[in-house]
């Protein structure tokens, strides 16, 4: 960024600029410093490590892992006047000289780990999230966090391989697919803050954390679009250029709806290994552990559903910069999906009604992932120049966006809507409809408020707790 100090302005007075020559030329170049804003994202590369580093990582990640369980145990026995930062700080100091498999674990990934802890607290207060839980060794995934970018040592080796250094594991392959900031290209403003490490199915993979300065985007000139999240259509576009994955809901054999992003022989794999899964599982008796085969075939179950995952997230990554690239102004409804999912199972006293089809139905909102389509669209519209707004949710598939009733019976199923207004008679695809009718709700001024961070912030006055936590 251009820089003006007395000297380079004595200096262009002495080669015959004038003081209001170079009070423009001044001005301009803060207008040109203002034009540039940092940016902070993630890069997601797949490690490649040998069987030795594998395991290293994997007792960094319990360790923790177990480090966040106790500093949990000592945070809810300790007295609500003395919870504090310094004082886990403290005891976790101590507990690294008298544990002997805490050293396996970096300072600064042990640092981590309570600075994320005491903020999972903060959140909590703040009514951002629920209260920190005890993490098991099964359900919760494998993660590990390096604080500090200067300890990654990052270097391109080949066009499609490059090399990162993890603190007491070494150095370690990953597959180059996105120019990072490193070597002659780091800066000040520009370079890799840190990293975490996540475990799935599929292995070892790093997320880096970029710090970039960039150009401010400028207004995004592109028209408006109303979008209406469903099952059958994944994403209906209210100028009719829906985006659909090509692959039906709903399987004609009945399966599961998770398999939809797998291909035959990939179906047919899963079958297989699920049965199999099932024939050995019958054999174990009540509390008996399970075999090493049985765990491998579980392994090999997860694999294959980490795949479609894969394939999902790509598809919604491509759509989503799509739909940002085109549209300057996206338009989406409020959903309050974590309702939406709920069970219709009931009580015993009151049982519920198609519970097996509101499960599957449930299975099927939660493939389609409305929330992380959502946020790739908060992120990337204003990445563009573009804007997202949010409107409510309720009758916008019940309306006719043709004459603007609601009258009884037009949603005749899933896909079909045809207004039953006599003077009307309006018929298109139900989801089409709907999104006509979130953009109807954008132009007549019935939006909600979105923060920038894209998620509800509650603003309180420090050291003062909501009502809930009082």
């Amino acid at each position: 960024m251009p820089v003006v100090d007395d000297v380079t302005a004595g200096a262009y007075i002495g080669v015959g600029f004038h003081r209001g020559d170079l009070n423009q030329w001044h001005s301009d170049l803060v207008g040109d410093q203002l034009a540039w804003e940092k940016r902070q994202f993630g890069h997601r590369a797949r490690l490649y490590a040998t069987p030795a580093q594998d395991a290293l990582m994997d007792a960094q990640a319990h360790a923790a892992r177990a480090m966040w369980n106790q500093l949990h145990d000592l945070w809810t026995m300790t007295p609500r006047c003395q919870q504090s930062l310094a004082r886990m700080d403290q005891a976790l100091r101590q507990a690294r000289k008298e544990i002997d498999w805490y050293s396996i674990l970096p300072a600064q990934a042990a640092q981590a780990v309570l600075k994320t802890y005491v903020q999972s607290w903060k959140n909590c207060w703040d009514g951002r999230a629920e209260e920190p839980r005890f993490k098991a060794r099964i359900r919760s995934p494998m993660s590990l966090d390096i604080p500090q970018g200067r300890d990654l040592h990052i270097k391109r080796v080949h066009r499609r391989w490059g090399m990162v250094n993890i603190p007491k594991v070494g150095r370690v392959r990953f597959r180059w697919t996105k120019d990072l900031p490193v070597g002659r290209r780091a800066n000040t403003d520009n370079r890799i803050t840190g990293a975490r490490l996540v475990k799935d199915a599929l292995g070892w993979h790093i997320a880096f954390r970029i710090q970039t300065l960039e150009p401010r985007p400028k207004s995004h000139p592109g028209p408006e679009v109303g979008i209406d999240a469903g099952v059958n259509l994944p994403l209906a576009l209210s100028d009719g250029n829906h985006q659909d994955h090509g692959r039906p809901p709903r399987l004609p054999d009945n399966t599961s709806d998770r398999d939809k992003w797998l291909n035959l022989d990939e179906k047919a794999k899963l079958l297989r290994l699920e049965r199999r899964a099932a024939h050995r599982k019958s054999f174990r008796k009540p509390r008996e552990r399970g075999s090493n085969r049985l765990k491998h075939i579980y392994d090999q179950i997860k694999q294959l559903r980490a795949r479609a995952t894969r394939r999902a997230t790509d598809w919604q990554h491509q759509t989503t910069t799509t739909i940002a690239r085109t549209y300057g102004t996206v338009v989406v409804e409020q959903l309050d999906i974590t309702n939406m999912v709920k069970s219709a199972r009931g009580t015993v006293e009151e049982p519920g009604r198609n519970v097996a089809q509101k499960a599957g139905l449930n299975r099927a909102i939660a493939q389609e992932a409305w929330g992380r389509t959502v946020t790739m669209l908060t992120y990337k519209t204003a990445r563009y120049g573009g804007t997202l707004h949010k409107v409510p949710a309720p009758n916008t598939s019940l309306r006719c966006s043709d004459c603007g009733f609601i009258t009884p019976g037009s949603r005749e199923d899933q896909t079909t809507f045809v207004c039953k207004n006599p003077g009307c008679g309006f018929a298109a695809n139900a989801d089409w409809n709907a999104a006509r009718n979130i953009l109807h709700l954008y132009r007549t001024g019935h939006t909600v408020a979105i923060p920038a961070a894209g998620r509800a912030v509650v603003r309180r006055a420090r050291h003062v707790k909501p009502p809930t936590a009082r």
